[in-house]
């Protein structure tokens, strides 16, 4: 059902717009928020633009003295607690105390992730990055199911990625046990495991309350590169040479406040009422993706496939009980 609804609706937004621009008139006072890496990069302006709108701003951090940093100078109703999507036992007590203050949760987005790392590997040796990016966000989001229900409607927006297109999930061998270790590879997978994540919790949310959203944040220069060295960057075509990028560069990436943009959309729009399980670029659905798709936008199919959210449903519920 999935592929059928990546349609655009023509939001009015576009691909340079700011998340404070799609939020403006509408009022998030009294809603409660959790934003996961909400204290750097799109992340940070996402939790800006939410609490200025009124929103209650909750941000899990395994850094907390970096997330107070970052955040102190943003004006809003802004709280931070110790969490490490890495360490289920850390997202065990961050979901415990939060769901232990019967709140409500409005807006669940999981924002943080980790891009093109060196192998390592986290919990009971799951591949780190489909680890933290996908199931960290799992548990964390499962063990938040009775907040949002108590919500009176809620969202959850998982961050995917264009390179959603590099892989889907390695079904046969997702931790790369058996196969060569590829960082892009493995990026590649954790983000097709983000969206099909949004989509099987669509799946089980609509009956009662809870839609899901996945989204590609589009191009940004932030802290996500951390792991590409300068060659790498120009290699991809992002720099030159000399280290500067390239004007047709700044031309197609956002700048972080525009990078928030689609996960605000996706999280507040009115036109996404009655709506779910979709694949968001640029404020709007995003097309699914035929021949004539450039690399860069659209949904693949394999993100949009009913059967393959409940294929991974059940591979990753298996992987966190037997973590």
């Amino acid at each position: 059902m999935a592929a059928k609804d990546q349609l655009p609706l023509g939001s009015g937004f576009h691909a340079k717009s700011t998340a404070r621009e799609v939020l403006e008139g509408i009022d998030l006072s009294g809603k409660n928020v959790i934003v996961t890496g909400g204290y750097s990069g799109i992340g940070l302006e996402t939790v800006r633009a939410l609490a200025g709108a009124g929103a209650r701003v909750t941000v899990p951090a395994r850094r907390v003295e970096a997330a107070e940093t970052a955040l102190a100078d943003i004006p809003g109703d802004i709280e931070i607690a110790e969490m490490d999507l890495a360490d289920l036992k850390s997202v065990k007590a961050f979901t415990h105390a939060y769901d232990s203050t019967n709140r409500g949760l409005d807006i669940l987005i999981n924002n943080a992730g980790i891009m093109a790392c060196p192998e390592a590997r986290v919990g009971p040796g799951w591949e780190r990055q489909f680890g933290v990016n996908h199931l960290g966000h799992m548990a964390m989001s499962l063990a938040l199911a009775p907040a949002m229900q108590r919500a009176e409607s809620s969202r959850l927006v998982a961050l995917s990625s264009t390179a959603h297109i590099r892989s889907d999930v390695h079904w046969d061998d997702p931790h790369f046990n058996k196969h060569p270790y590829e960082k892009w590879d493995a990026y590649g997978q954790a983000k097709s495991a983000n969206a099909l994540f949004a989509l099987g919790v669509d799946h089980r949310g609509r009956d009662v309350g809870v839609r899901a959203f996945s989204v590609h944040p589009g191009g940004i220069f932030t802290p996500l590169q951390r792991h590409l060295t300068d060659e790498e960057m120009v290699a991809l075509g992002w720099k030159a040479e000399d280290g500067t990028i390239p004007p047709q560069v700044q031309a197609m990436f956002k700048t972080p406040e525009q990078g928030a943009a689609t996960s605000v959309w996706a999280a507040t729009s009115p036109a996404l009422e009655g709506r779910g399980g979709v694949y968001c670029e640029n404020c709007d659905i995003a097309e699914l993706a035929t021949a004539d798709s450039q690399r860069w936008e659209h949904a693949r199919p394999w993100i949009c496939d009913d059967e393959k959210a409940e294929r991974l449903w059940d591979m990753s519920e298996k992987m966190l009980a037997n973590a």
